[in-house]
């Protein structure tokens, strides 16, 4: 029984910090494409933003909170495929 409630506590402590890790959006582009990065690490750093006030107001944004977080991913994936389709042409 101490051995299922160990290997139970471990996942749980491993899942979280997956998901905790997860959320964030990545800065994944490179410094050839200087002002897309920059662009990219401002997304990270407002998803961040927006996650401290969502635990400071316990979740209590009316849902805005999470959309905000959610569009920031959106643009994330946009600027990743703005270098991506520069990386294709050459530049």
């Amino acid at each position: 029984m101490r051995n299922i409630l160990r290997k139970s506590t471990i996942c749980l402590v491993l899942a979280s910090a997956v998901m905790v890790f997860a959320q964030t959006p990545p800065v994944n582009i490179g410094a050839r494409h200087g002002n897309l990065r920059a662009a990219q690490e401002y997304i990270a750093s407002a998803y961040q933003r927006i996650d401290q006030a969502q635990r400071a107001n316990d979740g209590q944004l009316g849902g805005h909170a999470q959309r905000a977080k959610d569009l920031l991913m959106q643009a994330d994936e946009e600027l990743r495929q703005a270098a991506n389709v520069s990386n294709a042409e050459g530049r």
